[in-house]
């Protein structure tokens, strides 16, 4: 009788359960000599487990003597910790060990270990019971990852053919001869590359502009937000103002004439606004200490401010607000002060509170402090 053994391992995605604890298992579809498939489900450290009995019992195969002659695959220890993206990250790994592991020599990937791993057990046919509360999640590897890109087909590309209706005679190296009656077939559509007629002439007044006359017929290669399009006559490449252009094969010419007519200059270019007001092309002036005071007591006093006030260089001007305060009655009195003989401007000190409104209002903090105060 034949041994049976595994022909093909294939990674269908991983499953989040909920009992007895939360945790991860990968499914695995299992094809075997005997064309049977079968549905596994595999624990990452299972997986790992297996992976160093396999080392052991090959140690020449594992690199263990040799590194040079190791030709089985490398498995990354699990995590502490294994959460869902850890868990998705690891698929792609895990697809490429099972896949090397079966392509190894037949007396390792038809060895009992490995046969063990991937046959069926009775959890695998019937699950453990799921939580009363929590179903378990299943995710599927998509087809796109699990796809090899040199075996991707992709299909048949069919192109629209269009009949030539006009002769046309190619202009630049870029284009095409045509005659009425030619078949094309249309690879790629753009909207640069329409052809336009120019409305108005507009000589160029810079190196990259183009000088074109009235009835001319020219091909857009870039529309630009500016109102200044790429366009192409013959071999030359330049800009050209889009208000003097309509598209072949629409009747706007009338339409045309009147843009034109209400404005006669095309809209300026990004790259030639200039402004001749503009504080950036001058050099910033430093100023000093005292113009910039001088400038904000003659902005005060055009706005109906304080008066420009000279500053006082006498020995009073060296006490303290509250000094000068104390000594008002022999300060001389100003134009500007009030009938009361108090400094127009002048901070007013608060009255004390009384102990009777600090008992009342106070936090309690402050009411021992009053206490203390009284008892001394």
């Amino acid at each position: 009788m034949e041994e049976i053994y595994v022909r093909h391992v294939e990674l269908l995605g991983f499953e989040k359960r909920f009992f007895p604890s939360q945790h991860y298992v990968y499914m695995l579809m299992v094809k075997w000599n005997d064309l049977s498939e079968k549905l596994i489900y595999r624990g990452y450290p299972e997986i790992y487990t297996f992976h160093k009995s396999l080392k052991e019992m090959f140690p020449i195969e594992a690199g263990d003597i040799n590194k040079k002659d190791r030709i089985i695959p490398v498995l990354p220890a699990p995590k502490w910790l294994d959460n869902q993206k850890s868990t998705e990250t690891r698929q792609s790994t895990l697809a490429e060990y099972c896949s090397s592991l079966i392509n190894l020599p037949p007396k390792i990937s038809r060895s009992q270990l490995v046969r063990s791993l991937f046959k069926v057990r009775p959890e695998d046919e019937n699950p453990p019971a799921q939580h009363p509360l929590k179903r378990n999640e299943t995710f599927v590897v998509s087809n796109d990852k699990t796809r090899d890109n040199t075996s991707e087909i992709s299909g048949p590309i069919i192109l629209e053919s269009y009949r030539v209706i006009a002769d046309y005679s190619h202009t630049s190296k870029y284009e095409i001869t045509l005659h009425i009656g030619d078949l094309v077939e249309i690879v790629e559509k753009s909207p640069n590359g329409e052809l336009y007629i120019t409305t108005k002439a507009y000589k160029a007044a810079q190196d990259d502009e183009l000088t074109l006359e009235t009835g001319e017929t020219i091909e857009v290669i870039h529309k630009l937000l500016d109102g200044w399009w790429v366009v192409r006559k013959g071999e030359e490449t330049g800009h050209f103002p889009s208000m003097f252009l309509y598209r072949t094969g629409e009747k706007k010419e009338m339409v045309s004439e009147e843009l034109v007519m209400r404005r006669q200059t095309p809209p300026p270019r990004r790259s030639t606004i200039r402004n001749a007001q503009s504080i950036h092309s001058k050099g910033r002036q430093r100023i000093s200490q005292d113009t910039y005071r001088r400038n904000s007591r003659r902005f005060l006093q055009q706005k109906g401010g304080r008066p420009n006030q000279p500053r006082k260089t006498s020995k009073a001007s060296t006490q303290s607000p509250l000094q000068d305060w104390n000594n008002r009655d022999n300060m001389p009195k100003t134009a500007g002060s009030s009938p009361g003989g108090e400094l127009k401007g002048a901070p007013i000190i608060p009255p004390r509170p009384s102990p009777e409104l600090i008992m009342e209002r106070c936090t309690e903090n402050t009411r021992k402090k009053v206490s203390v105060r009284k008892s001394s």
